[in-house]
């Protein structure tokens, strides 16, 4: 195996200073269950930044396999190798991005009934999926929900999302109308035990055009200086709507959205901090995708997509100061994993080297 894909990064990163560590370690211990507790005490003796039990995966990083037919390539396929795969190289947890394998495999669909069976043969946990959230509140969308409700109760999940933004709109009045259906469905899935979570892109975090003159449909057209997500985060009840920073799209709205026009038509500077929202309220942020990319200002979103440990995005120290050490569960995704048809194994192979790269954090 070379270097790259013992997952080697450019930069060694050591992490920060003991006394944030030892800080963020006390607001773990208050929120997280007896045995993870323990196991994350445990793990920050060693200095591991992302304790062994919560090193996770989204399945669309290697969806290609997961909906592979069978084949010769001798690459695994399907849900019960893929995730024996997994298990092999250590990962423990799973998000889901869809329960369908190909049916080749046993002559028609797979069952959540018979995925959970393959989870707990290897020691795997499910804590998320990105599902559909309804868009309107309507007797069928909520019996519909019940029925993603059902499906992640069966899978053991502890957490439902979706891979959505809240709403596309940049106006303050549809951001509204989000806040009040998440809360909704937010309460319908907490009354069942489970966290109901958002994952944002990076125009969530543009601002919100909330003040200023109105449009000719009587729109502001000018901003407060406020980011969408941060204002949607103020108008949910934290009981009920949780959150997935995607801390490349993070990155990537950094590199974006840096200036916005004030209410008197002034140009404003502002640089977004991924992980000054995150330290701000950690708890509200349970899970992360944690997706690495390249510096490339000649591309619109500054950075490109690689395997974690190979980019420029500075992971242990993110980890190391955003608190509560030990209470988040980061899910390695890359979406231009998959190799194709030329490179079959290339998914699972950048799979092995994220997941070496995500145990080495320390600080």
């Amino acid at each position: 195996m070379s270097d790259s894909q013992q997952g080697l990064s450019r930069r060694r990163v050591l992490g920060a200073a003991a006394g944030v560590a030892g800080a963020a370690t006390l607001g773990a211990t208050a929120f997280a269950s007896p045995a993870s507790a323990s196991s994350a005490n445990a793990d920050a003796g060693n200095g591991l930044l992302v304790p062994t039990g919560k090193r996770g995966i989204i399945l669309y990083s290697v969806r290609d396999r997961i909906g592979a037919a069978p084949d010769d390539s001798g690459v695994a396929y399907g849900f019960e190798r893929v995730l024996g795969r997994l298990a092999e190289i250590g990962y423990k947890e799973v998000e889901f991005a869809g329960y369908n394998q190909n049916t080749a495999i046993l002559g028609r669909q797979i069952t959540p009934e018979e995925i959970r069976k393959i989870l707990d043969d290897n020691g795997l946990r499910a804590n998320g999926s990105h599902a559909s959230i309804p868009s309107t509140v309507t007797p069928d969308t909520v019996a519909a929900f019940e029925r993603t409700l059902d499906t992640a109760e069966i899978l053991g999940m502890t957490h439902i999302g979706t891979g959505s933004d809240p709403t596309s709109s940049n106006y303050k009045a549809d951001w509204d109308a989000a806040a009040d259906r998440w809360n909704f469905f937010g309460e319908m899935a907490a009354a069942r035990g489970l966290k109901l979570y958002t994952h944002n892109h990076d125009a969530a975090y543009n601002f919100l055009l909330d003040s200023g003159p109105l449009d000719g449909l009587g729109r502001p057209t000018r901003s407060s200086g406020v980011r969408k997500l941060e204002y949607f985060i103020g108008q949910t009840n934290p009981e009920w709507v949780w959150f997935e920073m995607d801390i490349f799209w993070a990155h990537v709205a950094q590199y974006r959205y840096k200036t916005y026009t004030d209410a008197d038509g002034v140009a404003q500077t502002n640089v977004f901090d991924p992980l000054a929202v995150v330290a701000a309220q950690p708890i509200r942020f349970p899970l992360f995708h944690a997706k690495d990319g390249a510096f490339n200002p000649a591309t619109t979103n500054g950075y490109d997509m690689v395997p974690l440990g190979q980019g420029d995005i500075d992971y242990g120290d993110f980890f190391a100061n955003m608190g509560a050490k030990g209470y988040h569960n980061p899910m390695w995704e890359q979406d231009n994993a998959p190799g194709g048809t030329a490179d079959p194994g290339r998914s699972l192979r950048y799979a092995e080297v994220s997941y070496q790269h995500m145990s080495g954090l320390r600080g």
